[in-house]
């Protein structure tokens, strides 16, 4: 039977499934996650104090957007999630690109960056409150260090990977060092570097928690606090929730913007 004619099978080695077949299993996901929750704390298998039901989570999800001002922690998260990774991206995108680009920046900067990036970003809590006290400084510098190591690594490799040819053509050419890193490199590296972004704002979102549960009264990490404080599982959840939809809508629009920029590439990742 001809590769033509064979029937098409659910576990195909690469091959890209249809917008039908891809709703559907993105949903059915859900469907089957939010069925377990409900059969199982409907049927008694789980303790409603510590796992209460989905519809009583959206419930207390509603009541803390429209009756409690749970909007106004939610912008701040955002606002903190935003600067710090802004931070971040504007320090990590020229130093891993010039690290990938020039081997004497890498002998520089890799031993450092390559040091910092095993160290626990939480661990500087302690002597991030000492050196900035309470205020936003702490947060948004435990949010800067959890991302950019990792963000130069990743976007000096991507760099490290742009075609040699191009390269050498630009130096046949009588082009300068500046010039092959403007006009050569980085466009090339530069699809490379939105997925990494892409990649890491996720990163980004998982230490906010941790930033805003210490001395912190407001964001979504502060109200899970609080709620923890009254055995609130319900509001605990309810912020999960809301992070993970936030992080769901940033990397969409991430997708998007890969798409918008670069429509002749296929989207990675």
């Amino acid at each position: 039977m001809s590769s033509r004619s064979r029937p098409k099978r659910f576990l195909e080695v690469r091959k890209p499934v249809g917008r039908r077949q891809r709703v559907i299993s993105a949903l059915g996901i859900w469907v089957v996650f939010f069925g377990v929750w409900v059969f199982a704390t409907a049927s008694g298998m789980v303790n409603e104090l510590l796992v209460p039901a989905p519809q009583q989570v959206f419930a207390t999800t509603y009541e803390l957007f429209f009756e409690r001002g749970f909007t106004s922690d939610v912008l701040i998260s955002i606002t903190r999630v935003i600067l710090a990774f802004g931070m971040a991206a504007t320090i990590a995108i020229p130093l891993g690109v010039m690290m990938g680009t020039f081997p004497s920046i890498e002998a520089i900067f890799a031993p450092f960056v390559s040091a910092w990036r095993y160290l626990p970003a939480p661990s500087f809590i302690p002597i991030l409150l000492m050196w900035f006290g309470t205020g936003e400084a702490p947060k948004l510098a435990l949010l800067f260090i959890g991302v950019i190591f990792f963000l130069i690594t990743i976007i000096m490799d991507h760099t490290k990977n742009v075609r040699e040819e191009l390269i050498e053509t630009a130096l046949t050419l009588g082009a300068s060092r500046g010039t092959i890193l403007l006009k050569v490199v980085f466009p090339s590296v530069l699809p490379d570097i939105i997925v990494a972004m892409r990649q890491m704002l996720a990163m980004a979102w998982t230490y906010l928690v941790i930033a805003e549960i210490v001395a912190s009264t407001t964001g979504i990490g502060a109200m899970m606090m609080r709620a923890r404080r009254f055995l609130n599982t319900d509001e605990i959840l309810s912020g999960i929730i809301v992070i993970g939809a936030l992080g769901l809508i940033f990397d969409l629009l991430f997708a998007a913007l890969y798409r918008g920029m670069f429509p002749y590439l296929k989207e990675k990742h």
